[in-house]
């Protein structure tokens, strides 16, 4: 990747009211047909939602996204596959994201916290509105085989959530595989691992001084964030959203 403005921090664009990276519109007529397979596993999130906790678990062929449900290829649809979505709760989210976008160059400009939090809320940011992205995907799980998980849960009891996820993938496997499992997908390990805090991307494109990929993995940081003014902003927002939805968020655990 080019290290000059004609790359990196480039506006948006739009697909089907979505706002994406502009490399992922230019390559949008093959996203749209990816052809999945039958036994393919979808890992599925809104941005900074804590996807790679589960990258180590067993299975056939392994996808990962950020779109949101509507956009997803129509072949995975057609071929069934089991899907996991982990969505976590929209204040921890606004501020991972708002560092993420400070580091990895391939976004806008997030300008300063205030104003990226107005850019959220308004569903502005790669991959568009949190509040449709995780709505559409717990609307989805009714007819679809799709595993819906919480970040806070993971945190809270890692191995109870692994565990629904080896029943829902029908796996058996045997309490040590598990407790590895456990062990190298904890975020302190994953933070370490290469492959997965993202360290191997040049500093042009991700700059790890500024804010390290995996920066703390917890449950209500956004404390630590959001002005008592933002936060009734945001809660008094967040209702008017989330009104007639079941879908229900822990901000601290």
């Amino acid at each position: 990747m080019e290290n000059d403005e004609s790359v990196l921090r480039r506006k948006l664009e739009m697909v089907c009211g979505v706002p994406l990276f502009w490399s992922t519109v230019e390559e949008w007529a093959q996203v749209e047909s990816f052809q999945a397979r039958p036994d393919d596993l979808l890992i599925s999130t809104y941005p900074k939602s804590g996807v790679a906790q589960l990258d180590k678990m067993p299975s056939p062929r392994l996808a990962k996204t950020h779109l949101p449900v509507q956009l997803l290829p129509d072949s995975f649809w057609e071929n069934n596959c089991k899907i996991i979505y982990v969505a976590r709760n929209a204040k921890d989210v606004a501020v991972s994201y708002y560092h993420f976008y400070q580091m990895a160059k391939m976004h806008p400009e997030p300008g300063t916290w205030d104003e990226f939090l107005e850019k959220f809320v308004t569903g502005e940011v790669a991959f568009g509105s949190w509040y449709d992205h995780v709505k559409g995907w717990w609307e989805k799980r009714k007819d679809k085989p799709i595993l819906y998980l919480f970040y806070e849960d993971m945190k809270e009891d890692p191995k109870r959530e692994i565990q629904k996820v080896l029943q829902f993938l029908g796996k058996d496997l045997k309490e040590d595989v598990v407790n590895k499992i456990l062990h190298h997908t904890s975020f302190q390990e994953m933070q370490k691992n290469p492959t997965a805090n993202y360290k191997m991307v040049p500093k042009a494109q991700m700059d790890h001084s500024v804010s390290p990929f995996m920066r703390k993995g917890t449950a209500g940081d956004w404390k630590n964030h959001f002005t008592v003014a933002q936060n009734e902003a945001f809660d008094s927002d967040y209702k008017e959203k989330m009104k007639g939805s079941t879908l229900q968020f822990r901000t601290e655990i």
